[in-house]
């Protein structure tokens, strides 16, 4: 029996929790003391070595620890740009080093995950040095600040006992059940009853019939690994589906063994604890799979590149590589052509591995007999008719307003919403009124842009506009054209619906403006608000846009709430004071409608309208007060054109500049505020209906106008000075109830029951 030591490098991170990582091999654990850290590494890399016969190798005798303090300035990088901080800061990085070979010092900096070695340890701490600034000089630094803050370690060491005379050969009994398998994945086809109880839409992939032959070459002849290549909606589940049903009646025709197993490629990794613990899952999948002749269909299979590893060389696509190209792993999954680039970019040998199927959408005459069939089959099997009117009308609806989508998936997805809503009330019926209903639900457009047969009220929109939005003429003007191009179908289907700045001093109705917007336009069904409110103020530098737009699994803040909300104004407030490099990563966004990220994921802003506001020019007028002249347009424009580079101002549609607000646009303002305020659930409830006397209007108008910030304290006024004393007096007469409250200034606020 050999003995192999490998150092262990301990940090205390709190009372009941001791870092370890072993020095020179990819794991590392969390334990609540050193004791139980050593034994759950050693207990690994025993298991590792009776499976494979291997064991991490490292020959260093007698390894010592030292720490090497070096000092640097944290820069943050962009492209090609560098911004460094002001002060340096001082880290100090453990170094464990040993005698390997006589005269060769082989030496490790565990943090960083660098080694090197050293051939005269007088220069020790000179290489070690350079290694540290090198490494920590590619770094944000927020990962140079984490550095800093681990506690200073300690030295272990771990015994591992081999023979290596002795390879253990691990024989798989076939009596055995694929216990990983069953864990992680499930089995397809369901059984037939399961299959009902997902869905009751049909399991079919019509018209598709050519590329189910082509996936079942692939897969049963040829033995191949196949990645079916489609735009969203064209079928491509529904391939994969059909194609493993025709597999598994062909295997018990033939007396064959041939199984199917479907996995989020998020499993492969969820129930790792330590390093290395999901290679090692991998490997016993691939064994198992080997076992029972199955073929893995892995769901989002782009994520294969973001799990595992830090970088996609560490991924589990790249882990699945060489199995795949011994053939001793036969893989399936789906993307459309924008993820397939992405892939081909990160990581080009995995798709090199694989055979490709490119499915395209069916042309109009297959998917009119598409969704004759679906008819057909929703009437013989469910009792629901879909007439034709309804049909019709889903299918005008969809292609309009989803453009990015393809037949026939977004059809079928959504008839399925129909006939599901109509089971639900016991109807046996789509009817024309059914689909309109359900496409407001889903997106929040109003029937108006729904219906060719109803006509704009121009007056009524005015007027909508009008009461919710004081004092800017210009504004009004500007969406009420939005909304007449957008009901005549004139916006380009392949951008944003419109893109605004909205410039002047606060407190003048922009934010009001645009929520006015939302709701005229999404606010008719959604639950949520149809306004999505993103404060640019907080992405004023180059590193934060990755928490504004995203990287790697985690979404950024835009993405997630555009995802969520696909039909919504999107209001980036403060625009000026973001980062000029958000700016850019929207030029996309504004030409085409969509922000692709670097895994091929795609975010569609076609649906939404994009409102910027901004102070821009506002220092350029002296603070204005009552009755003062319009402010020049010209100078808000021009300060706007001197902020924004000219390619992201090419691609705006249009600056409203907001005036300030008269004496008489704040009294509306007072008045629209107090009739809101009377419909708050405290006097509702008790059927208490309020009267406010001029005086009232009077004194809020006066306390609730700023020179500076304009109209904006008037709702802090309005809580502060006219709902406190009415809440003190509701609590000091509980009693009272169904009648009218009048609310009176002199001096102070007075309430009386009349």
């Amino acid at each position: 029996m050999e003995k192999i030591t490998y150092p262990l490098l301990c940090f205390n991170l709190n009372q009941h929790a001791v870092l370890g990582i072993l020095v020179g091999t990819e794991y590392q654990a969390v334990e609540t003391d050193a004791r139980r850290l050593k034994s759950v590494l050693t207990n690994h890399l025993q298991r590792q070595y009776k499976k494979d016969g291997d064991y991490p190798l490292l020959e260093m005798k007698s390894p010592a620890l030292k720490m090497i303090e070096v000092s640097l300035r944290p820069t943050y990088r962009w492209g090609a740009g560098a911004f460094p901080l002001t002060g340096k800061v001082k880290i100090s990085t453990p170094l464990v080093y040993g005698e390997g070979e006589p005269g060769v010092y082989e030496c490790f900096l565990p943090l960083l995950d660098e080694s090197f070695f050293c051939y005269e340890i007088s220069q020790l701490e000179n290489l070690a040095r350079h290694f540290i600034i090198n490494a920590l000089d590619n770094e944000q630094p927020e990962e140079v600040y984490r550095m800093a803050q681990y506690p200073l370690p300690s030295l272990e060491v771990l015994t591992l006992r081999v023979n290596e005379e002795y390879f253990f050969s691990y024989d798989w009994n076939k009596t055995e059940q694929p216990k990983n398998l069953e864990r992680l994945a499930e089995r397809y086809p369901y059984p037939k009853a399961v299959q009902r109880n997902l869905t009751a839409m049909p399991d079919a992939a019509w018209e598709l019939e050519e590329y189910v032959v082509q996936a079942t070459e692939k897969l049963f002849v040829q033995r191949a690994s196949v990645l079916l290549v489609g735009n969203n909606g064209v079928g491509k589940s529904a391939v994969l589906r059909q194609t493993f049903r025709k597999l598994t009646q062909a295997a018990k025709k033939n007396d064959l063994e041939y199984t199917f197993w479907r996995i989020q490629a998020q499993r492969f990794t969820a129930t790792s604890k330590y390093l290395g613990e999901w290679q090692e899952t991998v490997e016993e999948l691939v064994w198992e799979l080997n076992t029972v002749n199955g073929i893995l269909w892995v769901e989002d299979i782009v994520r294969l590149l973001q799990e595992g590893g830090k970088g996609v060389e560490d991924s589990v696509a790249a882990y699945l590589l060489p199995f795949i190209q011994q053939g001793r792993l036969q893989l399936v999954g789906e993307v459309t052509p924008q993820q397939l680039e992405s892939m081909r970019r990160l990581l080009p040998g995995f798709v090199e591995s694989l055979q490709f199927i490119t499915i395209r959408e069916l042309p109009e005459k297959q998917l009119n007999i598409v969704f004759e069939k679906l008819t057909a089959y929703l009437r013989q099997n469910l009792k629901v008719h879909v007439s034709n009117d309804a049909l019709g009308m889903a299918l005008r609806l969809l292609k309009r307003f989803y453009p990015y989508e393809s037949f026939p998936g977004k059809g079928i997805r959504f008839l399925g919403e129909c006939v599901s809503e109509a089971l639900f009330h016991q109807k046996t019926e789509v009817s024309r009124r059914d689909v309109i209903t359900q496409f407001i639900r889903r997106t929040g457009l109003p029937e108006l842009f729904l219906r060719d047969d109803l006509l704009l009220d121009q007056q009524e929109l005015e007027q909508f506009f009008n009461s919710r939005i004081i004092g800017q003429e210009a504004a009004v003007e500007k969406l009420s054209d939005i909304v007449k191009v957008f009901k005549a179908g004139l916006n380009n289907p392949l951008k944003p619906i419109t893109t605004l700045i909205f410039a002047g001093p606060t407190g003048v109705g922009k934010t009001a403006s645009a929520q006015a917007l939302a709701q005229y336009f999404f606010g008719k069904g959604q639950r949520q608000s149809p306004l999505i409110r993103i404060d640019m103020s907080e992405f004023q530098h180059p590193s934060q846009i990755t928490r504004f737009l995203g990287a790697g699994l985690e979404p950024g803040k835009l993405v997630s709430d555009v995802r969520e909300r696909p039909f919504a104004v999107l209001l980036l407030d403060e625009a000026e004071k973001a980062t000029p490099a958000i700016f850019d990563a929207f030029l996309t966004v504004m030409d085409e409608g969509m922000l692709v990220d670097a895994f091929g994921r795609i975010t569609n802003f076609r649906n939404c309208i994009i409102i910027l506001t901004t102070n821009l020019g506002a220092t350029n007028h002296r603070a204005l007060g009552f009755g003062q002249r319009a402010i020049d347009d010209e100078v808000y424009r021009s300060a706007i054109g001197r902020h924004f580079r000219p390619e992201f101002m090419n691609r705006i549609d249009g600056i409203v500049v907001f005036q300030p607000l008269s004496q008489d646009n704040i009294r509306q303002i007072a008045l629209k505020e107090l009739e809101e305020a009377k419909q708050r659930e405290g006097f509702t409830k008790r059927g208490l209906q309020l009267v406010f006397t001029d005086r009232v209007l009077n004194y809020l108008t006066e306390i609730g106008f700023h020179e500076k910030y304009g109209a904006r304290p008037l709702q802090r006024a309005l809580e502060d000075f006219i709902l406190r004393p009415l809440a003190n007096w509701l609590l000091e007469h509980p009693d009272a109830t169904d009648g009218k409250l009048e609310v009176d200034f002199d001096r102070n606020i007075s309430v009386k029951k009349l």
